[in-house]
């Protein structure tokens, strides 16, 4: 499969996206005041530890404090759990790293068992087995590079784990040994800042993201890396050449005068990956809606009628919808609980199928996926690690009308609303004067209209004058009543 990563560079901010067979299925954005923090390792301070949840609130210098449970905690697995106080307490120093990013309200998630990625390889210095990536398939290549590790370990004395990333697949064992080199120098130089560093602070800051993108996701199937800044192709060129030089030749500025992202119609996927809607070449359509316990997807036939039978036309759109949700979990970055309601088949073949080729759709995913189950209701549940920020959390907000609800009032029921608070005003206050009702257009041309007659009723009730003031400002559900 042909890949493109196409690098966008501003003053604000970087965004990468990745392109397959011509279509964007991945999108990165980091913004210059607010760097992911996903890698970074830090010197921290136990504020407050929670037995309840055998966990602890940590102070790693940000203006939420980061959270710590047990199970990413280093202690000797072959022994039974132990109790959290037996391992931290309120004002202890520890090294840890963020495995999550901040989300919503959420501090981020940390972990005292530090991983340092390289190109090829992933150091865990508290560890002590060899693993190699599951994406490589052939036994024979996975026991190269297992021997490999272990040579270049016992020479050089390396201490911790060792994981071989995809991305070692034939790689010759002089680019795995001068990883391995830098891997050991990088630790030495946590460890001596781990010394040197008495307060909560940062210790060692993961890479920019261009230097990331191309560390961990160019390869063999990247045929071309388009940056369109000159200062940050030169950058990554001293990088390419240092650390991954077999790909030198495929990365290349761009100048054009049309936008990087312009070219390859980048922005207008990424304004129909805010949609709840996503249409199918078919006539069917998704529906997504995420919320912060989880995120359901919504298949429907819509207008497609184009199968043999009901059966058919249902089986061909589940068939596409699973290649159009694998795209959208990868270009949201949907994470954590995700339920899919395909259309229900009767056949189990056909049932069977859209499972397989489904499952084949997620396997390009970068983000380890599950498919937990199929529930009575044929609901599909799975689950997707979450690192990082959702697309939609990243560059939207709350509704400042709706609140995030997704919806607002009705202008009828906001009248009711007013009449019930005239009421309570007219038992509470002796106004004589009467009220003013100052309110959003539609509320008072529906108050004037439609709901005159209960107006005039609601005067004779509370024996007062009501008038009415429009306010432009004000949203529908927003309204003040004045005592005149």
């Amino acid at each position: 499969m042909a890949e493109e990563l196409l690098i966008n560079v501003t003053p604000m901010e970087c965004r990468v996206a990745l392109i397959e067979n011509g279509t964007v299925n991945e999108l990165f954005v980091e913004r210059t005041v607010k760097r992911g923090l996903v890698g970074n390792i830090y010197k921290g301070k136990v504020v407050r530890v929670l037995p309840g949840m055998q966990a602890a609130f940590v102070d790693i210098g940000l203006s939420r404090t980061a959270f710590l449970h047990i199970n990413d905690m280093v202690w000797s697995r072959s022994q039974p759990t132990p109790n959290v106080f037996e391992l931290l307490h309120p004002g202890q120093m520890l090294t840890v790293q963020v495995m999550k990013d901040m989300l919503g309200t959420k501090g981020a998630r940390l972990s005292t068992d530090l991983s340092i990625p390289s190109r090829y390889l992933v150091l865990m210095p508290y560890g002590n087995h060899i693993g190699v990536s599951q994406r490589i398939e052939s036994e024979e290549e996975r026991d190269r590079l297992r021997s490999m590790i272990e040579r270049i370990q016992s020479e050089h004395s390396l201490p911790g784990s060792v994981i071989v990333r995809t991305a070692a697949e034939g790689v010759d064992e002089s680019a795995i040994a001068q990883d391995m080199c830098y891997l050991s120098k990088l630790w030495e130089y946590i460890q001596r800042k781990q010394k040197e560093v008495s307060t909560p602070e940062l210790i060692f800051e993961e890479l920019p993201l261009p230097q990331r993108i191309v560390r961990d996701l160019a390869s063999d199937e990247t045929a071309k890396i388009y940056v369109d800044s000159r200062e940050i192709h030169a950058k990554l060129s001293e990088f390419v050449q240092e650390f991954v030089p077999t790909i030198e030749n495929r990365l290349i500025h761009y100048p054009g005068e049309k936008p990087l992202f312009d070219l390859y119609n980048v922005e207008e996927d990424i304004q129909k990956a805010l949609q709840t809607r996503v249409a199918l070449k078919s006539g069917g359509y998704l529906m997504l809606d995420q919320t912060e316990a989880m995120t359901t997807i919504d298949v429907n036939t819509g207008s497609y009628v184009g199968g043999r039978s009901l059966e058919d036309t249902v089986f061909k759109t589940n068939m596409e919808a699973t290649q159009v949700i694998a795209r959208q979990l990868r270009l949201r970055n949907l994470g954590g609980i995700i339920i899919i309601d395909f259309i229900d088949m009767q056949e189990l073949e056909h049932r069977q199928d859209v499972m397989r080729q489904f499952e084949r759709m997620l396997e390009r995913d970068h983000a380890k996926t599950k498919i937990t189950q199929v529930s009575e209701l044929g609901l599909v549940e799975m689950t997707r690690k979450r690192t990082r920020e959702s697309l939609e959390h990243l560059l939207c907000e709350s509704c400042p009308t709706c609140q995030g609800r997704g919806y607002v009032k009705t202008a009828e029921t906001v009248c009711y609303e007013i009449f019930r608070e005239i009421m309570r005003y007219a038992r509470a206050f002796d106004s004589k004067g009467g009220f003013t009702v100052v309110a959003h257009p539609a509320v008072i041309d529906r108050l004037l209209t439609a709901e005159a007659p209960a107006v005039a009723d609601l005067e004779h009730f509370v024996d007062r004058v009501i008038k009415f003031q429009v306010e432009n400002l004000y949203t529908q559900e927003q309204y003040d009543i004045i005592l005149s």
